[in-house]
């Protein structure tokens, strides 16, 4: 798994004999199926992790983060939210006691640019454990439930929530976090550049939530050379930051205009003429 996406790795993909752990990329074309699921490397049996999550956490599915951060991956909190399965002590859960919007608005601040800033001055190895993640200056639920500056006819909730929908529920096998927060389309289409401007989007949102300047935001977000890289070599440019600054500067504008943030997507965020046909449901039950 990685940010916005529970379908990174496939162990099907594995060279045989290898030891490896590594992957290849997930081709676009499999990432642009609703039916597709990764094939995991281990397995337990459905109800050992039912037995334990039974009485714990209702939702069909989770959310969670990589324990592994090393110096050489692009990001340092590295949270996903997948579908109900069993997982590994490196993969690890948060189980919160809080409405699916609320959960929903989490996990955005988790994948935000902003709070993984904060996570590279607190972690010191190639491990974020439950004592460091509880020290992350995660923003309070409340702060979903004021005006946002740059929409003032919507709460910060209103304005997240779409587009975490939007990278999140890209699958059938997500359909349940789908429903829980109010959706009961089919899942979303795969598509690269979308996923780029509604990532841009949230994290300028988390960047203005945070309090930081247009100086702080391109200052911080050169703080990511592994980013960086990976953008120069898939665009020739910096794109990531491009899109946060552009979003950021719009945003700023419309908070002191007064008028509403114009978004960069057509259709807009969870529009459903973005979602994959509704037959393309698989026929066995998730």
């Amino acid at each position: 798994m990685h940010l916005f996406d529970h379908r990174y790795g496939d162990y099907a993909d594995k060279a045989a004999n290898s030891e490896n752990t590594s992957l290849p990329d997930v081709p676009l074309q499999r990432l642009a199926d609703p039916e597709y699921q990764p094939t995991a490397r281990y397995w337990v049996r459905e109800m050992e992790a039912e037995d334990r999550l039974a009485e714990r956490w209702p939702r069909r599915w989770l959310l969670g983060w990589r324990d592994i951060c090393r110096s050489f991956d692009e990001r340092t909190v590295i949270a996903s939210l997948i579908p109900r399965v069993a997982v590994g002590d490196k993969f690890l859960l948060m189980l919160p006691d809080a409405p699916p919007k609320a959960i929903a608005a989490l996990f955005a601040n988790l994948c935000s640019f902003a709070l993984d800033y904060a996570a590279r001055q607190k972690v010191g190895g190639t491990n974020l454990k439950y004592f460091t993640m509880k020290q992350l200056p995660v923003l309070p639920p409340d702060t979903y439930a004021a005006p946002a500056p740059w929409a003032p006819k919507e709460t910060l909730g209103d304005f997240i929530l779409p587009r975490v929908l939007e990278l999140t529920y890209t699958a059938w096998d997500l359909e349940p976090f789908g429903r829980d927060v109010g959706y009961d389309g089919p899942p979303f289409r795969w598509d690269p550049e979308r996923r780029a401007l509604l990532r841009a989007e949230l994290d300028a949102a988390f960047f203005h939530l945070y309090g930081l300047s247009r100086e702080n935001t391109d200052s911080v977000l050169e703080t990511f050379p592994i980013v960086r890289k990976n953008d120069v070599k898939a665009h020739g440019e910096y794109r990531t930051k491009r899109l946060i600054l552009d979003a950021y500067d719009h945003m700023a504008l419309a908070a002191r205009s007064g008028r509403a943030y114009q978004t960069a997507l057509d259709p807009p965020p969870a529009d459903p003429r973005v979602a994959h046909p509704s037959d393309t449901r698989p026929e066995s039950p998730r």
